[in-house]
């Protein structure tokens, strides 16, 4: 009887885990989405004129944006994310 109650223990400590673990994943992913969104909606679009203001290498910074910028912020936030997931699957155990 006590092992069936250590069982159901640790399958709830392993369900609590996981969804601790899914809870930050996703508090991850919404914030690297809203810059994301912000940087390539916000300054590629929205705030264009301002930022059309402002000259990098003969361009305006909203141009740049719009053409580079975007990308490159979206590959800086993969890395963020990779590096982020390593420190979280560490914290909770999934690491490999």
């Amino acid at each position: 009887m006590s092992s069936i109650n250590q069982h159901q223990f640790e399958d709830v400590r392993e369900t609590k885990k996981a969804t601790a673990y899914w809870k930050e994943n996703v508090r991850y992913l919404l914030i690297l989405l809203a810059i994301w969104f912000i940087v390539s909606y916000g300054a590629g679009i929205l705030f264009k004129d301002a930022l059309n203001e402002i000259k990098i290498g003969g361009f305006e910074l909203g141009f740049w944006f719009a053409q580079q910028g975007a990308i490159y912020v979206f590959v800086i936030l993969i890395f963020v994310y990779v590096r982020l997931m390593n420190k979280l699957d560490k914290k909770y155990g999934y690491n490999e």
